[in-house]
């Protein structure tokens, strides 16, 4: 007999664990470490830790729901120098580049902070909430349950394998990817 597992549990379970392993993977690292991006267009290991982060963030609390998401609510756009609004999707590669982030343990913490903020949300989200269509940008007209699968979590885990290749080129331990 199989265990019946729901979208909600599904959703939210991977999403934690996208986020937990992030925080994990830059929590050691320094301001300098979170700097390192490899040659070629590639963007920080900063840059993708917040963006798997600042994205999740957004699109529960706000894009869901106009609700004020944790990075406005910590004013950490204000304490780190960092975008009020912007999550990185539409920034030139310029402007990502130039981003400054603080020690991975401080991001860690934000990283956390969304975990604890939303995992909950997704596992309580009805199935004719997970249902509704809203358009996102650049990925159009989906359900919300999509933009979770699609948006955080499928393309949040694809910052993620870049993140580990970035550890790795520091000479650090790979992390199970």
């Amino acid at each position: 007999m199989g265990t019946e597992i729901s979208i909600q549990e599904y959703l939210a379970s991977y999403t934690d664990v996208l986020l937990e392993s992030t925080a994990r993977a830059v929590t050691e690292l320094t301001a300098t470490e979170l700097q390192y991006r490899p040659e070629g267009p590639c963007n920080s290991i900063g840059f993708d830790a917040w963006h798997i982060g600042r994205t999740a963030d957004n699109l529960i609390h706000f894009a869901f729901d106009r609700d004020k998401p944790v990075w406005l609510q910590q004013e950490l756009n204000e304490k780190w120098n960092l975008p009020k609004v912007d999550q990185g999707t539409s920034m030139t590669p310029e402007e990502a580049y130039a981003l400054v982030f603080p020690e991975g343990d401080q991001l860690a913490k934000y990283i956390k902070d969304v975990r604890d903020a939303i995992v909950p949300k997704i596992r309580d989200m009805s199935m004719d909430y997970l249902l509704e269509e809203m358009y996102i940008r650049p990925n159009g007209d989906l359900a919300k349950y999509e933009i979770i699968g699609q948006v955080i979590i499928n393309h949040g885990n694809q910052h993620y394998g870049q993140i580990n290749m970035a550890v790795t080129m520091l000479g650090k331990p790979g992390l199970g990817v």
